[in-house]
């Protein structure tokens, strides 16, 4: 006769625990006070209310995003073309058409942004480079607008709050960028890029790496160092996530799918110094780093005064941390802002050693290490700003004296705001130091435009980075127009060198003032080595060449006469 095994009460109390509707069964906690659900544009995920209301609620949406872009048009809304639109579109327009300024040095070197001319540049063939810098800009502003919001709406999920954010965020990036990384700006890959960014950030915060990998890897295709130090600070943010970060085999599609994505980016740049010496590649490192973009990349030449405002705006940052409870969102948002100051603390450690080892140092600091570090400080500090009025009353007071101090620095830093000027003017790529007078100028490539072949190759002054967008043609070197691979890069600085270069650099400075300081004879020499036919410079002092052109400020010569 067999024995029935006795009854374990611990099991039985084990299962009508858990059972559903059971006494003793755990029941999750209610919240007292539940968040506001997010915008449906905010999760791209479908509302559930009512008609009226997901109405309103996109409604909002739209309102804000416009809100924002008007911010962003009010400090950018230059008349083109901006800074680095020249460099960037007249390249793309060349890539689309070989005979369009066919014999420019620079626009004949290596594509690094491959991606942005083939995706982009085909609007070159049909409309005018300054329909292109407005089309491109507008729709820039817009998807930075939308980004933005849709990141503030991740981490303050209130009405209005993304706007207040937003103007923050611009103020503090346009005005007091240490190695002089702006976001919002004039059309060209960088701007694209962080719209990426600004969208795996977001990703980012709501815990989904692998979504934050693979947005950072699009976004390395339109800028690879944008784009691959984002990746870089996602690592970082990792890395200080114990606890709660994911296994990094998990992180495998991600990681993949990014760098499948950053190929058209990241091929490129790798492909800058294949089959270059490596003397060459040092003293192509020594003239990028050292030579043309010091105040970029070597923190020892950046302004004081913008270190000092660095410096204040990491301390801001801190305060905020330690003021504004630490939400998991905006816990994530912070390790990501601490992983581009320790990506800008490295790159100070490397220029530490720039006297000793002045090749090897150069090498390393013309990858940017400054440039996340400058839009991401200012992000995080709107972003803790805008979650402050969500908390505590020492929290709020603090997000409050955010947004007054960048009322007070964006009053103090007015001229840099197209809106002060009326968005009038002549534009910042044609500011004193680049042109004598900007009509003058233009007329005087508009000249060229209409009276040389669509072939002529120029000689122009140093500085002046416009001629090809108003002439349309070619130069034999600008100053601005640095190109990318190593070869190119040391020919770009002997052609310098030898054109501009001053007979006298302990008196007169390393670059002559004018062309119009060289004889005729150097001049047609210059000419017949580099094949330029023509010469745009100063008009004072007149030379002793063929003139086919003159204004008050500037002339035109033919160098094709024989020697003197």
């Amino acid at each position: 006769m067999s024995r029935k095994k006795p009854v374990r009460l611990e099991s039985l109390t084990y299962v009508r625990q858990r059972l559903p509707g059971s006494v003793g069964y755990p029941r999750r906690p209610r919240r007292s006070n539940p968040t506001p659900p997010e915008s449906p544009l905010a999760l791209n995920l479908p509302a559930a209310e009512s008609h009226p209301e997901a109405r309103s609620r996109w409604s909002l949406a739209a309102l804000e995003v416009a809100c924002i872009t008007l911010i962003f048009a009010a400090q950018a809304a230059w008349p083109p073309p901006d800074v680095n639109e020249p460099h960037y579109l007249g390249k793309a327009k060349h890539f689309w058409n070989q005979e369009w300024a066919e014999h420019d040095f620079f626009f004949n070197s290596a594509d690094t942004h491959r991606a942005f001319y083939v995706a982009l540049g085909w609007l070159t063939r049909w409309l005018e480079l300054p329909q292109v810098a407005w089309c491109g800009r507008l729709a820039t502003w817009l998807l930075l607008a939308w980004a933005w919001r849709r990141l503030s709406w991740t981490i303050a999920p209130k009405p209005g709050w993304a706007i207040l954010s937003g103007a923050l965020f611009l103020t503090l990036n346009a005005g007091y960028q240490m190695a002089g990384e702006w976001v919002v700006g004039g059309f060209e890959a960088k701007g694209l890029a962080y719209v990426l960014v600004f969208l795996a950030l977001g990703e980012l915060a709501r815990g989904r790496w692998n979504a934050a990998l693979a947005i950072c890897g699009a976004a390395s295709a339109l800028h690879v160092l944008v784009g691959g130090w984002s990746t870089v600070a996602i690592g970082c943010c990792w890395l200080l996530s114990a606890g709660e970060r994911p296994a990094l085999v998990r992180l495998g599609p991600g990681l993949l799918g990014g760098l499948l994505l950053a190929l058209p980016g990241l091929l490129p740049g790798l492909a800058l110094n294949s089959g270059i010496d490596a003397e060459t590649a040092a003293m192509a490192h020594e003239i990028y780093v050292f030579k043309r973009l010091k105040h970029h990349l070597v923190p020892q030449a950046f302004p004081i005064r913008l270190i000092v405002a660095q410096l204040v705006m990491v301390l801001a940052w801190f305060v905020l941390c330690e003021l504004v409870p630490c939400e998991e969102r905006l816990r994530r948002i912070r390790k990501f802002v601490l992983g581009a100051l320790s990506i800008e603390l490295a790159g100070v450690c490397v220029s530490l050693f720039a006297n000793i080892y002045p090749a090897a140092t150069a090498a390393l600091l013309r990858l940017y290490w400054f440039r996340l570090a400058d839009a991401m400080l200012p992000l995080g500090i709107a972003l803790a700003a805008a979650a402050a009025f969500s908390t505590g009353r020492r929290a709020r007071a603090a997000g409050a004296v955010c947004l007054a101090a960048s009322l007070a620095l964006a009053a103090y830093r007015h001229q840099d705001y197209a809106i002060t000027k009326g968005f009038d003017g002549p534009p910042r790529a044609d500011k004193p130091g680049k042109a004598l007078d900007h009509a003058d100028w233009q007329a005087a490539c508009q000249w060229a435009a209409e009276h040389t072949p669509a072939d002529a190759l120029f000689l122009t002054p140093r500085n002046a980075q416009t001629f090809t967008w108003y002439a349309g043609r070619g130069q034999v070197v600008s100053w601005k127009d640095l190109p990318q691979d190593a070869r190119a890069i040391v020919a770009w600085w002997k052609r310098l060198e030898e054109i501009y270069g001053s007979p006298a650099p302990e008196i007169q400075g390393m670059w002559l003032e004018s062309l119009s300081e060289r004889s005729p004879g150097e001049l047609r020499r210059l000419g017949a080595k580099y094949g330029a036919d023509y010469l745009l410079t100063e008009a004072e002092p007149p030379l002793a060449l063929p003139r086919l052109y003159q204004n008050n400020s500037y002339a035109a010569y033919d160098l094709g006469g024989g020697a003197d």
